[in-house]
């Protein structure tokens, strides 16, 4: 996919696309009839490849005819019966409801996007942590509300980035494994508990789903969607903390300060001298569109009501592709500003020099505990070093 509105959009791929989107939703009915047909409620002539009856080509038609119910499963559905017919035709989709057909779907597309998360934020650690190591204890001027304020060193402006992303990684990796949903018309599993003989054989028929898929078992949960503001959320923890490493650039890329600068820039289309922190500029970008999204979904959760909700439901769909592809494209373009990034020591430890005298802190609790100043105020910069490259470590090692 493109999109010339957001550039690198691509980087996504199909990730969460109409076509992912259209062939999760095929990979549901197709599960839930082999489902019925290992329970032995629909005979076996009902099992089929529905993967081979559909493909991209008919996006715009099933797109066309969700005006018409408000949900992309009852066109799917027509398209399938049509082209499956017996059995097939007969025994699909039975025991579902549109919302379990469009909920499970979304999990599909929403576990590519984290899985992809989490590989990035995987390379995000290696790369930060090498980073801190190697520039530990280079010399670097701290700065606090944008004007200079005490020595620090370049591995502990790296350290706090690493801590960033290692939260964004730990946010990701508190999420329960995503459920199925299998609750039929009012979420109370009737239909399925009618195919199958009673309530327990149809909560065994969403077992057996989740199991195809490989999701979590679950209550049905049409109107209760803490699964999507939690995955929302945890997102956006990540793209805040890639944006507190693109701002650093972006300030750190001036040629004024030149303390670091990404390893390709950008050109102008009018003055060739530019190298523009793209990537820095785009990473931002990101993390100024994503929260509003999230709190859409937060929103709609809000907007649940009875048993299928009335456009709270219709209004999280978008919103959650939305967030999870310009995530997946924010997760990559910081892999490739962190493995590029380009520092430059020699200008750091200038401007730290440059910036006078700043140890009237380190003198005043010198005087105040009664002793002597101690060498380079730095403080406590190498443990806390230390502690987050530790946490680094356990991190690597769980993944």
């Amino acid at each position: 996919m493109t999109d010339l509105l957001w550039p690198g959009d691509h980087r996504a791929g199909l990730i969460f696309s109409d076509a992912a989107y259209l062939a999760a939703m095929v990979r549901v009915e197709s599960a839930w009839l082999d489902v019925l047909v290992d329970a032995e409620i629909a005979p076996a002539a009902a099992r089929a490849d529905l993967n081979a009856a559909v493909s991209a080509a008919d996006v715009e038609a099933v797109a066309l005819t969700a005006e018409t119910t408000g949900n992309p499963v009852p066109g799917l559905l027509a398209i399938l019966r049509e082209r499956t017919g017996g059995e097939p035709a007969r025994w699909l989709h039975r025991g579902l409801t549109s919302q379990d057909v469009v909920d499970t779907a979304l999990m599909l597309c929403l576990r590519d996007t984290l899985d992809r998360v989490r590989h990035e934020l995987s390379t995000h650690v290696r790369t930060l942590a090498a980073l801190t190591a190697t520039y530990r204890d280079s010399p670097m001027l701290a700065r606090t509300l944008t004007q200079p304020a005490l020595p620090t060193t370049v591995g502990m402006k790296f350290a706090n980035w690493l801590t960033g992303v290692l939260d964004g990684a730990d946010c990701i990796a508190a999420l329960p494994q995503l459920p199925v949903q299998a609750g039929g018309a009012a979420g109370t599993m009737a239909a399925a508990s009618e195919l199958a003989g009673s309530p327990a054989d149809a909560m065994s028929l969403s077992g057996r789903l989740a199991a195809a898929l490989g999701f979590a078992d679950s209550p049905p949960w049409h109107t209760t969607r803490s699964v999507i503001t939690r995955s929302g959320d945890a997102l956006v923890t990540c793209s805040d903390a890639w944006s507190h490493i693109a701002n650093d650039v972006v300030t750190s890329s001036r040629p004024e300060i030149g303390e670091l600068a990404e390893g390709r820039g950008g050109g102008s289309s009018t003055m060739p001298h530019k190298n523009n922190p793209v990537l820095s500029v785009l990473i931002r970008r990101t993390a100024l569109v994503v929260p509003p999204l999230a709190a859409s979904l937060h929103a709609a959760s809000a907007g649940s009501i009875d048993e299928r909700s009335d456009g709270g439901w219709h209004a999280e769909w978008a919103a959650l592709r939305t967030l999870s592809r310009y995530t997946v494209v924010a997760a990559t373009q910081t892999t490739d500003l962190l493995t590029g990034l380009v520092i430059d020591t020699d200008r750091a430890a200038t401007n730290l020099a440059a910036a006078g005298d700043l140890l009237g802190e380190q003198r005043a609790m010198a005087e105040l505990a009664g002793k002597t100043t101690r060498g380079h105020y730095t403080g406590a910069a190498s443990q806390l070093i230390d502690a987050v490259l530790q946490r680094a470590h356990h991190h690597c090692e769980a993944t």
